[in-house]
């Protein structure tokens, strides 16, 4: 049984698969020769587990017979032990630690993010966010395949957009007025000394610089207009005076039209035009970051009603109380709950009456409204309206929806009582976010609303913090004017999604070059791709540096996949990607140099797994299987595979005649074939480049990249050329001083030199020093050997000047 069967044949066999001999009898083959096939069970054998053991028995008595006749069978068959695949662990803020991502219901994710107050422009604060969770969210739908659903807010009734619609409105009224320019100056002056006050009192460093700021500018502009109005200027410079002052103080005269007749402006109507409009610029913005669409985007003015619905249950469930037509949440009698528990992001903040203030909006920390309160932690569900502040009816009267509750009315209306990730920045975590989870838990009455909260890094402008309220932030607009959505996308790539990322032109121009080192070994896979070859060519034979790379491949796939893992550490993966670019490249470049074609296949596979990955992080957009799409601006309808035969054989062409003029020594046709390289084609978006004893390579690359490429081409010859200059005259310049220095016979040039010797020989050379003391011997032995090499130089001049003059 052993020699026939490879088991040990007192074992009952029913370790190895019951096995149906059949027997074969042909020419040249003895008869003991059997093929063998695995038996498998038959429906009418598949019946209780008694019936399988006698099954099995009936087999081994089978296969005994078998054995008996010397018949060979199947040896037993041992599966690969196999590794544990890397699991996904996301940064959970709820633990502060990466927890293995389990989503509630199989594939399904369902996920909300804070979107933005649009009271003003975004800015790359937004776009830190917002750009770092569209990564995260490709990531989970295309690398992992979960099916999200994504959920987002728009906050149009808030505090800030109250106040600035306000102001907005009033300034402008202000403005439609036409006052004149000394009115303007009074209204400007009355303005400041409430501001001026304001600058005194303010204690942060970083609103008082700012607030010092607006002061010096101000005070900048009223100078000029109150010297015109003393002087008597005409009206037009009176006229334009006025107006750069109006322009500089906008801030401070709209704070003070506000605190006087703010309580005047009570048509909604104008709480919902400034939101309305910032609104649609954030999603122009948006759509220009190519940041994918909510599936569903939430307005706070849209759900008024379920909100009330909302704080409505949470009275009735014991954890809100209304106080003078406004509701506040109770934190104490929550957090006594034994099913409860407040501030589980930051329990360390509780108490941070700066934070909760700056929570409960500027126009909600007066006096009278914190004594409303039971205590200081608590904060406002629903807030009773004052005059100048749009409002909705509700069983507390006419009010308004506090900040924190819209989220988890929003959320809960489309999500549920649980969802499994909620995404918003850094700095929401408290008082906003742990807010939301008490408010949302004493409503659903459970302690799992969120199962993952995941924030965004800070964003910080050359290492200072980035805040609208500071007045100190770049805007989306004029972050794009600078780079392309791409370098943006690729320097949050290339940072962690959770950490600090400083926005300054060393973090650009990181990616800016990444960008560039990308697209050079696309555009050279490409052209490998693009030799003619027939269907059977393509297939090369691998060598030892074929299967080297492939292995490096694998290795870096497996290393990119592991660190996606690694709650999507994007960095490392920028890294790795970069590591397999740098093997490809070395790669082609030693083929190259042994005048070979490198291997199509390999490099095909490796230049589509990087784009495949570009797309997935949303660094690339369109259907060209390899590289960044060529043309934009909706150019790269397939541009490369239309214009690529064309230029092909333009180059061709060129390379013919470029080798006969060589060969011809016609150095004005190799001048014409160089412009066409140098000056012609970049400017059609077209690279070429020449390879000694290689065909040209075609690229096509943007005009704007090219022909920044040919300035900086340009100046680099340029400085080449001057530095040729330079050294060209410094050794005319050596060389001049060297014939001069001939030129001297050696019995003059000492009798020259008066401030140093007072006496000389017949030969010239010195005895006496200026002071008339006789040189020394040291000293004289010196300046003999000087005296000789001059001989010598002297004697050489003589012999090679014309006519020995």
């Amino acid at each position: 049984a052993e020699r026939v069967y490879g088991v040990n044949s007192k074992s009952p066999l029913a370790t190895a698969c019951a096995v149906e001999a059949v027997s074969t009898s042909s020419a040249g083959r003895p008869p003991s020769v059997c093929s063998v096939r695995p038996y498998t069970l038959r429906e009418t054998d598949k019946h209780t587990p008694s019936a399988n053991v006698q099954l099995h028995q009936n087999r081994i008595e089978v296969m005994a017979g078998e054995l008996a006749k010397g018949k060979r069978v199947q040896p037993p068959w041992s599966p690969p032990a196999g590794t544990d695949p890397p699991q996904l662990r996301l940064y959970n803020s709820l633990t502060r630690a990466k927890e293995v991502f389990v989503p509630q219901n199989g594939r399904r994710v369902l996920w909300y993010c804070c979107g933005p107050t649009v009271y003003d422009a975004s800015h790359m604060g937004h776009a830190r966010s917002y750009i770092s969770f569209d990564i995260l969210r490709r990531i989970l739908m295309n690398y992992f395949k979960y099916d999200v659903f994504y959920c987002m807010n728009i906050t149009d009734i808030d505090d800030k957009i109250i106040k600035r619609a306000r102001q907005n409105h009033l300034l402008e009224q202000y403005k439609q007025k036409k006052l004149s320019p000394t009115q303007i100056l009074q209204d400007v002056l009355a303005a400041r000394t409430p501001f001026q006050a304001k600058l005194a009192d303010t204690t942060d460093p970083d609103k008082k610089q700012m607030l010092e700021r607006l002061d010096a500018a101000v005070t900048a502009a009223l100078g000029p207009l109150q010297g015109a109005v003393e002087s008597g200027a005409t009206e037009a410079v009176l006229q334009t005076q006025a107006e750069v002052l109006l322009e500089e103080a906008k801030d401070l005269l709209s704070d003070w039209l506000d605190s006087k007749l703010g309580s005047q402006v009570t048509e909604n109507s104008i709480f919902s035009l400034l939101p309305k409009y910032w609104e649609g610029e954030y999603h122009k913005d948006m759509e220009a970051l190519n940041v994918l669409p909510a599936d569903v985007l939430t307005r706070v003015s849209e759900y008024v009603p379920e909100i009330v619905e909302f704080v409505k249950k949470i009275v009735d469930n014991g954890y809100g109380y209304e106080s003078n037509g406004s509701v506040y949440f109770n934190t104490a009698k929550f957090d006594s709950s034994d099913k409860h528990s407040y501030a589980k992001l930051v329990p360390e903040a509780v108490g941070d009456q700066k934070a909760l203030q700056e929570g409960e909006g500027d126009l909600s920390i007066s006096a009278d409204r914190l004594s409303e309160k039971k205590s200081q932690n608590d904060f406002a569900l629903w807030k009773a309206s004052k005059p100048g502040e749009p409002s909705w009816d509700s069983p507390w009267g006419k009010g308004r929806p506090g900040w924190h509750i819209e989220c988890s009315a929003m959320a809960g209306s489309i999500l549920g009582e649980s969802m499994d990730i909620h995404g918003g920045g850094f700095d929401l975590r408290f008082p906003h976010h742990d807010n939301e989870l008490a408010q949302s838990e004493a409503f659903f009455e459970n302690d799992h609303w969120v199962r993952y909260f995941l924030h965004t890094g800070h964003l910080t402008i050359a290492g200072c913090k980035m805040s609208k309220s500071l007045k100190n932030f770049i805007t989306i607009k004029d972050a794009l004017a600078k780079n392309s959505a791409r370098q943006l996308r690729l320097a949050f790539l290339m940072h962690s999604w959770k950490d600090t990322l400083d926005y300054s032109p060393n973090t650009m121009e990181s990616a800016i070059q990444y960008e560039k080192f990308l697209n050079e070994f696309f555009l050279n896979v490409k052209d490998v791709l693009r030799a003619p070859t027939d269907i059977t060519g393509q297939f090369e034979k691998w060598e030892a540096a074929e299967i080297e790379l492939n292995q490096s491949f694998y290795k870096q796939k497996a290393m990119v996949h592991e660190a996606l893992c690694d709650n999507i550490d994007t960095r490392t993966v920028m890294d790795e990607l970069r590591t397999l670019v740098g093997q490809s490249n070395s790669y082609m470049a030693s083929r190259k140099s042994a005048k070979l074609l490198p291997n199509r296949m390999l490099l095909k596979s490796i230049a589509t797994y990087l784009t495949d990955m570009l797309k997935t992080f949303g660094a690339i957009e369109g259907a060209d299987p390899i590289g960044f799409p060529v043309g934009g601006n909706g150019q790269n309808v397939d541009l490369e595979s239309t214009v690529m035969p064309y230029l092909k054989v333009l180059s061709d062409f060129r390379e013919g005649v470029r080798k006969i003029a060589r060969e011809q020594k016609v150095t004005e046709v190799l001048r014409l074939c160089d412009a066409v390289r140098d000056d012609i084609l970049p400017e059609l978006g077209v690279r070429l480049e020449d390879h000694e004893g290689l065909p040209t390579v075609v690229k096509l690359v943007d005009r704007d990249t090219l022909l920044r490429e040919r300035e900086e081409k340009k100046k680099v010859e340029e400085e080449k050329q001057k530095k040729k200059e330079e050294a060209a005259r410094k050794k005319e310049e050596q060389e001049a001083a060297k014939l001069a220095k001939m030129k001297i016979p050696p019995s003059e040039m000492f009798r020259s030199e008066t401030e140093k010797y007072s006496k000389f020989d017949e030969t010239g050379f010195p005895t006496h020093d200026i002071e008339g003391k006789e040189i020394s011997k040291g000293q004289t032995k010196k300046l003999r050997k000087l005296y000789e090499a001059q001989e010598k130089l002297h004697k050489e001049y003589l012999e090679t000047a014309p006519n020995g003059s």
